[in-house]
């Protein structure tokens, strides 16, 4: 491609001079004419300024340009025309093409957790919220606001939550995030902030995003087993935290609902020692055999911080997240929000509260719940057939199944083996903080038609007697 006709300036060459160096000048101004060839920022056909007004920009005598312009001319970067102008005659140099990445083959049945089928997005639905968002918003919205979240949003979350999920929450107890990510790492600030030293989590649990922030803010983890009932409340007392992270719906990834009784242990133990509870309801819109149990939110709202996000329901581009606080944290929190990002984008949120409050979200989870529970019968049904050693364990809910493995299998050689089968499957171990006396594997099976879980589970089979033959 030819560059620009017009006389280019000392300004746009990027030329600078040190006049107290050993260089002489005009080698100086070769050289920085040089370089901008090679890089491309002077392409060719560029005209440079003519000698005389390039060396009264630069306050230099008209035979330093004249020098430097003859250099470059002998090297072949510039040449001169007719009419005295001169121009950049070379193209950059060639780069080395880069190395090419090694070749990463994709399994051919994906049973990894994290996976959602966005290819149900509801566009039309969100697209009607968004022109109505757009069309409604009021000018003070698309200023600085606080770092609470938009009052549509915050409304419209709290009387949702309020009706499905059973929580007591309050619009201005309601802080907006960019996904449970966020949200944890706001919690872990404010809280270590405050003088936080321990957080506990269920063992095992999906500690991704907090094991990191933990760390990186000096807080120690520690893990309390779960069994079929959910986090084992007759280990609290001997756990000093100052906060708890639990998934009592759908315990994560065992699919255990946390009983009652225990829900009170809970709640009891954080109300002696003055600690917070982390609720993470990350999937209980999917409970396929009843009424899912209602958030320990609301129970106690001054202990437990509620946290939801819409992606597992909507989708996880969209960074949507919510906490519902107590009282005694919402400033913080808002506060530490504001310093993060001065916010999340406020035509997203007001678009996720019109979704809401037209009863969309609600028309979405209803058309979804049937298609992932026959995904999960599906995953069931092949699993009894073909590997009837597996032990299902779990409710009958959610967008994952975990399978407990026989004592004598090894955990990472079955996933080892289903991955030479094309089949991608996580084992729980790294999840757990302690060791334990089985594995297990964990299959999530929302992005996967029937046909592909099927077949994914009899590549499985295969697998697994391959190692069994061993």
């Amino acid at each position: 491609m030819a560059g620009p006709r017009t006389n280019s300036t000392a300004e746009s060459l990027l030329v600078t001079l040190d006049r107290d160096g050993g260089e002489p000048l005009h080698r100086q101004l070769a050289a920085a004419v040089r370089d901008g060839v090679r890089s491309g920022r002077l392409r060719r056909g560029t005209t440079l300024p003519p000698t005389r007004r390039l060396a009264s920009e630069l306050g230099v005598s008209r035979g330093v340009v004249v020098e430097a312009y003859q250099q470059l001319v002998a090297e072949g970067y510039l040449t001169s025309r007719t009419g005295g102008y001169t121009e950049v005659a070379a193209a950059p140099a060639a780069q080395p093409a880069p190395a090419a990445p090694p070749t990463r083959l994709e399994p051919a049945i994906d049973f990894g957790y994290g996976r959602y089928d966005v290819a149900n997005f509801p566009r039309v639905a969100w697209l009607r919220s968004i022109r109505r968002a757009y069309a409604q918003a009021p000018n003070e919205r698309f200023g600085y606001l606080t770092g609470r979240g938009t009052p549509e949003l915050r409304e419209a979350l709290t009387d949702y939550l309020n009706r499905v999920r059973g929580t007591a929450a309050a619009p201005d107890a309601v802080v907006v995030c960019n996904g449970y990510a966020q949200g944890i790492a706001l919690l872990v600030q404010v809280l270590t902030a405050r003088g936080a030293r321990r957080i506990a989590v269920e063992d095992p649990s999906a500690d991704d995003d907090l094991r990191p922030l933990a760390a990186a803010a000096g807080l120690e983890v520690v893990g309390v087993p779960v069994d079929d009932d959910g986090l084992r409340t007759d280990l609290l007392g001997r756990i000093d935290a100052d906060a708890l992270v639990l998934t009592p719906s759908h315990q994560w990834p065992t699919g255990a609902v946390l009983t009652a009784s225990r829900r009170a242990a809970v709640l009891r133990w954080a109300a002696e020692r003055g600690a917070v509870v982390v609720e993470d309801d990350y999937d209980a819109e999917y409970r396929y055999d009843r009424a899912p149990v209602g958030a320990m939110q609301g129970l106690a709202p001054d202990l437990v911080v509620y946290a939801g996000t819409a992606s597992k329901t909507l989708a996880p581009g969209l960074r949507l997240g919510w906490l519902v606080l107590p009282r005694s944290l919402v400033d913080d929190v808002a506060a530490a929000k504001l310093v993060a990002d001065r916010g999340s984008p406020v035509l997203d949120q007001l678009t996720f509260a019109d979704f809401l409050t037209h009863g969309e979200f609600d028309r979405h989870l209803r058309r979804m719940r049937p298609v992932y529970r026959r995904r999960r019968d599906v995953l069931l049904d092949s699993l009894a057939a073909r590997l009837p050693e597996l032990e299902a364990a779990g409710i009958s809910a959610g967008l994952h199944l975990v399978a407990w493995l026989p004592a004598d299998v090894d955990e990472a050689s079955v996933v080892a083996a289903a991955a030479r089968r094309g089949v991608r499957v996580n084992g729980v171990t790294p999840y757990r903080i302690s060791p334990a006396e089985r594995g297990g594997l964990i299959f999530g099976y929302s992005a996967l038609n029937e046909r592909a879980v099927a077949d994914g589970v009899a590549r499985l089979a295969a697998a697994y007697a391959d190692i069994r033959r061993v």
